[in-house]
């Protein structure tokens, strides 16, 4: 595997503990500062408001030479890790979180153009699955260890991590990713001009409606095995393992499979077979091995869909690549967000922790939609 493509991948999986990771180490840090939780919950989503605003740099630094703009946005990802691990009260997290995020969308962007020019055709989606597999790698090795260290040590060890990961990620992306030229400046209109077709809005209508659809029920995962599942809470370390391990299969198999066929047909079947998939979980969600293993193919698919139209909208955004590119990471985002929202909704209804997994059926069915019209109407494979 080109060592190009594993320095832009440690910059995923940095980013992967970034967004992530907090989860995970929520209550440490609400016992640490001395708030609640609820306010804790804040810096999640100081994140992903810094994800959403910082996409659109892409637009001014769109003349930097595309390796000097990698480093550049994994510089601002090394100090804003490095101010969340010394901040001293909750307005100085916040402020860092949203400074962590800006880098996010914009650098997923780029990566995505730099990982295509890398390899010769027929391997493009394959090296940005292998890009975007750093974040689903993230959830099997660098979510965890976050926490263990905020467990033993202190809540700041995870920022900490992240900020060696970005110095590791600037010294190979340096060595290993060669000198390459801009994209051709297309001006600041010609940047949006790609959003004028159906085939753009399709890619996105596929990533958010289909993402939306398992997060309405990963968001709750952990009630769900714990209070209906009846696992031990302790079990819930490999349980997430498990989930991170569907992750990492569902994007290299799905990238894989977009290098031999069109992409916009892989993800509709993937969006396909979440209708089977989610109502599974809801009605299996009291036996204990059918569950683990839909826990595994539902976050499968999640990726699966992800990777190959990150991929994909570089095609489909002449003019604005980049910024198409950011654009897949602002849907994912603002999707996680409202999905976590509508499955609390159900919750709240009464309706049970498995619920959420019969919420994300409608939106699963859009995404898939989106994608098969995307197949049949304006494919470019």
């Amino acid at each position: 595997m080109k060592k190009s493509l594993l320095s832009l991948a440690i910059v995923t999986f940095a980013l992967g503990i970034t967004e992530f990771g907090m989860m995970g180490i929520l209550e440490d840090v609400a016992l640490g500062l001395g708030i609640s939780n609820v306010q804790a919950g804040h810096f999640i989503t100081a994140y992903s408001v810094g994800v959403v605003v910082g996409a659109p740099m892409l637009i001014v630094l769109r003349r930097w030479p595309l390796r000097r703009l990698l480093l550049a946005l994994v510089a601002i990802m090394l100090v804003g890790n490095l101010s969340a691990s010394c901040s001293p009260g909750y307005v100085t997290l916040l402020i860092s979180r949203f400074f962590s995020g800006l880098p996010h969308g914009a650098f997923f962007g780029a990566a995505a153009i730099v990982a295509e020019r890398l390899v010769p055709a027929g391997r493009k989606a394959t090296a940005v699955a292998v890009v975007v597999g750093g974040m689903s790698v993230a959830n099997v090795v660098g979510v965890p260890l976050a926490t263990f260290l905020a467990n033993v040590l202190s809540w700041r060890c995870a920022f900490v991590s992240v900020a060696l990961c970005a110095l590791v990620a600037l010294w190979a992306i340096r060595r290993y990713v060669p000198v390459l030229a801009p994209l051709p400046d297309t001006g600041l209109k010609g940047q949006f001009r790609f959003l004028a077709v159906p085939g753009p809005w399709l890619v996105y209508a596929g990533v958010f409606f289909g993402q939306m659809s398992v997060y309405c029920w990963l968001s709750y995962i952990a009630p769900m095995m714990t209070q209906v599942t009846h696992f031990p809470p302790a079990d819930l370390t490999w349980i997430m393992i498990v989930v991170g391990l569907g992750m990492v299969v569902g994007n290299g198999v799905s990238g894989k499979l977009s290098d031999r066929y069109p992409a916009a047909l892989v993800t509709g079947v993937l969006a396909l077979s979440l209708l089977v998939i989610m109502p599974c979980i809801y009605f299996c969600s009291a036996m204990k091995v059918p569950t683990v293993i839909l826990a595994f193919l539902a976050p499968a698919a999640l990726f699966g869909i992800g990777g190959p139209l990150q991929y994909l909208i570089v095609r489909y955004a002449k003019g604005g690549e980049m910024l198409g590119g950011a654009g897949i990471q602002i849907a994912f985002n603002v999707s996680n967000a409202l999905a976590a929202w509508i499955g609390g909704v159900a919750i709240h209804l009464g309706y049970g922790y498995a619920s959420p997994a019969l919420v994300g059926l409608p939106f699963a069915l859009i995404g898939a939609i989106a994608l098969l019209v995307l197949y049949r109407k304006y494919n470019l494979d």
